[in-house]
């Protein structure tokens, strides 16, 4: 018996949606504490670079839900604020420069770094980072290359985020490293220019929450979806085994020596039902969704993964206390910080 067969489902038949048998779906439960502190589980399935996979296990939609908005809009960072142009004779705009800028990830951990009040004049080394960028595009003197080239051409014809240069302020230079503080990735594409071009600005950084800007978001995209699960009926073997292979996603049905299918990992299948097309395979084949199960992806732009999930929680933990301490809920959600 598979570990999946006694949790809630929600079976993906050929023109509808309904719940198992055996699960009487969202309306009938109720909400206990202790059963979610039981049964709550989260797994770290794969980080990869700045991607990161993982499982929300014994949750409602709702909480998994919460957990997504949270990712987008709550969890704090650090990013270019204000910029003071002193010159700008480039073929982009003023205001659209300053909002390529404004988008421009940075490595700063926002855990080192306070919230600047609205009303500050000045900022200082505790909540604002300070960043130029000067350059100017000219003839390239010794066009020894593919003169239709421009790289060869011109010095300067591409502004890229590496060029920005990081300005410590206060005692930041001996509490920072450059390579620390920097854009996350440096072939960000600012600007195109030609000879005659200059771009010369002065740019503060600030900390702030996705909430009050989309470029304070940690994450580029952020989703999640129900654990499939998939269970074989009968034996499919040879020809139709080759079929039903190719009705799925790679890598969800595998075929062993003797020809027969197998399901090799039930998680990677996007749930398209493409084997109900197929009359002579459609009934050896029962399709589900774990509905406490939710698989989450999210791309992360500037903050080390672990501390990363730490916040989230901490930023959803310190909602929830918020909202006990100033609303009239049981006793049990209000020791939920605890």
């Amino acid at each position: 018996m598979s570990d999946n067969d006694n949790k809630p489902k929600i079976l993906l038949e050929e023109f509808r949606l309904k719940n198992a048998a055996n699960d009487y779906g969202l309306a009938d439960e109720i909400w206990n504490f202790k059963k979610f502190k039981k049964h709550f589980k989260i797994v770290i399935v794969r980080i990869d670079g700045f991607e990161m996979e993982f499982d929300l296990i014994g949750i409602q939609p709702a909480f998994a839900n919460a957990f997504r908005r949270l990712m987008l809009s709550e969890v704090p960072s650090m990013a270019i604020e204000k910029v003071m142009i002193k010159n700008n004779t480039s073929l982009i705009q003023d205001e659209v420069l300053a909002h390529r800028l404004g988008l421009i990830p940075l490595k700063a951990d926002p855990r080192l770094f306070q919230y600047r009040l609205e009303d500050a004049a000045e900022g200082t080394d505790s909540n604002t980072l300070e960043y130029t960028l000067k350059v100017k595009c000219v003839n390239n003197a010794a066009k020894t290359k593919d003169p239709h080239k421009t790289e060869d051409s011109y010095e300067n014809s591409n502004i890229y985020s590496s060029q920005i240069k990081w300005h410590p302020i206060g005692n930041q230079a001996s509490t920072y490293k450059e390579a620390d503080i920097g854009p996350v990735h440096g072939d960000i594409l600012i600007s195109k220019m030609r000879p005659g071009h200059e771009i010369d600005l002065h740019m503060i950084a600030i900390k702030g929450i996705g909430k009050d800007h989309a470029k304070f978001s940690p994450v580029a995209t952020a989703s999640y979806r129900l654990l499939p699960d998939i269970t074989l009926t009968r034996i499919v073997k040879d020809s139709e085994a080759v079929l039903l292979q190719k009705c799925f996603s790679p890598g969800v049905i595998g075929i062993n020596s003797e020809g027969c299918a197998y399901v090799k990992e039930a998680r990677y299948d996007t749930c398209s039902r493409n084997v109900y097309r197929y009359d002579k395979i459609k009934d050896a084949v029962i399709m589900s969704r774990i509905r406490d199960h939710f698989i989450y992806t999210a791309s992360q732009l500037c903050r080390k993964r672990q501390s990363y999930v730490r916040a989230k929680f901490k930023s959803l933990s310190n909602s929830c206390l918020v909202f006990a301490q100033s609303s009239d809920v049981p006793e049990t959600i209000s020791n939920m910080h605890a």
